[in-house]
């Protein structure tokens, strides 16, 4: 890691600038000393600032060679570095598929990269690095860092202490890393069982406990020196159709917004937090004009700068997503955004049209370097906030020190035991004896690992049950079974003393229900757990013991197998209704429904 005197002359002035004053003022909102910094800034590097950008490699100067012909092919560089270089970057976010996060170690010499690569640069400046770290099913950050519960998870804990404590922990990992911005929390209500691209992304259906515990995870995040990013605003939550395919469209009055959706977005501005990312939806209540809410001025400044109270920064969701170009080329959307209130344009397709479009919005007058300038201001606000000019490195140590330590990996499964939901329990099956069901089969869907976490589901969830004094052994089934596999999952049934299945988004028409009830027609006891929405348990009502996870990540899959072998109880609640599946008008199971032994 370079010294504090190199970090100081490749900043040239602008540390100092920033430094000269009190350390509150340095690492707060000097704003005289930012104003003075940007009117020193170039027209191409005050646009630059406004883009947080992909890039694809694991080092900042030296990727692989498959990474380089991508940069290439999508952003006209080579590396990180040059990516910097060229464009004045003002972000940088990390994906797993970008091969950005390997390992701990790796990721923090790549920050340290990338800032070098900006410092160094004439009138250099910091770097904001960001990613998608929500725990649960969105993650980027994988083993050996802590990974927690999602949303849904934490929604049925119920605890403001466990989401702040997530907040804090899964904070100081990612600041050791050099990630200053996290795209979390989500702050959508999630009132549609059918949407595809929330679900358990969310803390629930009810406003009031999605705000409590969005508050309280942007408490423990911001405490951390981390930027929490409540998202998707207006609200996400009643969609069925993915943002990322499609153009949503939310029917909700304006008094229904206000009473549902805006709640935790209030809350999450009331707690100070420093972004909010818009949603790629059309919300005819609150602009009718057709434009989705991130190029949507009555949405963004009217309602959430001008009503809510919101000054910090405002980011787009991805600009490569449909819902965002269905309506406008990849010229305008970024010119657009800018013109409706954004700050951050995040991972537009071309950056390289993006930048230059925006750039000539200024040349021609469309925009008005003024407005470029009160984003710019803000992105420098956040970075001074998060004293990224006084210390804008990591070291090695501190990620030793830090990153997936005993303390943290403890404080993570003693969460998730608080989470995992009993729905169902007749006979008091579970707890599972082991001296009664000591052989026990493992079936079911095993998605791919969101997080880089050990997978698949059915292995974690019998090697935990094999620690725990049983005989376990995994058959993976997946989300639609063929007749052979059902027959092979039959034929194991009949030699175990007890069969766990893990179910995966089950639908009236899906085989996955084919599976169960033909393993349960053997007549060995059947243990459900469903791995992600919890509303499967309501498609497979002959399961005479059904648990909710809702990720299968291993953190919750570990705290159920817990739960079936009894060494902890059940606590969780349902944080969202279960419909009954032959009439969804009626509710099968209601909000706070878990029972427990």
């Amino acid at each position: 890691m370079p010294s504090r005197r190199t970090v100081l002359a490749a900043t040239a002035g602008v540390t100092a600038t920033l430094a000269t004053g009190t350390p509150a003022q340095a690492g707060g909102h000097d704003d005289k000393k930012l104003r003075s910094l940007i009117s020193r800034m170039t027209l191409q590097e005050k646009v630059g600032q406004l883009f947080v950008s992909r890039v694809y490699g694991h080092s900042a100067t030296a990727p692989d060679q498959a990474d380089i012909d991508a940069n290439l092919k999508e952003i006209g560089v080579r590396t990180a570095a040059e990516l910097v270089e060229k464009y004045r970057v003002g972000g940088i976010i990390y994906f797993t598929w970008a091969h950005n996060t390997r390992d701990p170690h790796q990721i923090a010499d790549l920050s340290n990269g990338i800032q070098r690569a900006s410092l160094t640069q004439p009138r250099g400046l910091p770097v904001l690095v960001s990613t998608d770290q929500e725990h649960g099913i969105v993650c980027r950050v994988g083993e050996p860092a802590t990974l927690f519960p999602g949303a849904m998870a934490v929604g049925a804990g119920g605890s403001r202490e466990d989401a702040r404590a997530l907040g804090r922990i899964a904070g100081r990992e990612l600041k050791a890393l050099g990630i200053g911005q996290n795209y979390s929390p989500v702050a959508d209500v999630n009132v549609n069982p059918a949407n595809p691209v929330i679900g358990v992304r969310s803390f629930g259906s009810d406003p009031r406990a999605v705000s409590a515990l969005v508050a309280a995870e942007v408490a423990g995040y911001q405490g951390a020196r981390v930027a929490a990013t409540a998202k998707h605003f207006p609200g996400h939550g009643d969609t069925a159709v993915d943002s990322h395919y499609g153009f949503p469209v939310i029917t909700h009055s304006r008094e229904l917004w206000e009473r549902l959706d805006a709640a935790p977005f209030r809350a999450a501005i009331r707690a100070g937090i420093d972004s909010i990312m818009t949603a790629h939806i059309q919300f005819p209540a609150l602009d009718d004009s057709g434009d989705p809410a991130t190029l949507s001025h009555p949405i963004l400044t009217g309602i959430l700068r001008e009503e809510l109270g919101h000054d910090g920064v405002v980011v787009t969701d991805s600009l490569g997503m449909e819902g965002v170009r269905t309506k406008y080329g990849d010229d305008r959307v970024p010119v657009l955004a800018l013109k409706a209130g954004v700050d951050q344009l995040l991972n537009p397709p071309s950056l390289d049209v993006a930048w230059k479009a925006v750039l000539k919005a200024v040349q021609d007058g469309e925009l008005t370097e003024e407005r470029l300038d009160a984003s710019v201001l803000r992105v420098l606000r956040l970075k001074a906030k998060l004293r990224l000019f006084e210390a804008p490195y990591v070291s090695q140590a501190g990620v030793t020190r830090t990153v997936g330590v005993r303390a943290h990996l403890a404080a993570a499964d003693r969460i998730a035991e608080r989470t995992t939901t009993l729905l169902v329990n007749e006979g008091r099956l579970l707890p599972l004896d082991r001296r009664e069901h000591p052989k026990v089969l493992v079936v079911g869907a095993d998605p791919a690992s969101p997080s880089g976490t050990t997978g698949p589901p059915t292995g974690v969830l019998a090697a935990a049950l094999t620690e725990l004094g049983f005989t376990a052994t995994a058959l993976s089934t997946g989300t639609a079974p063929s007749a052979a596999t059902i027959a092979r999952a039959v034929a194991a049934a009949r030699e175990a003393d007890a069969v766990v299945v893990g179910t995966y988004n089950v639908s009236a028409t899906s085989v996955q229900k084919t599976l169960v009830e033909q393993v349960a027609a053997t007549g060995t006891p059947v243990v459900a757990v469903a791995i992600r929405n919890p509303y499967d348990v309501a498609h497979l009502p002959s399961v005479p013991a059904y648990l909710a996870a809702y990720s299968w990540t291993d953190v919750e899959l570990r705290a159920a197998a817990r739960v079936i072998a009894g060494r902890v109880a059940p606590r969780g609640k349902l944080p969202v209704p279960v419909q009954r599946a032959d009439d969804p008008a009626r509710v099968l199971y209601p909000v706070g429904h878990g029972l427990t032994y």
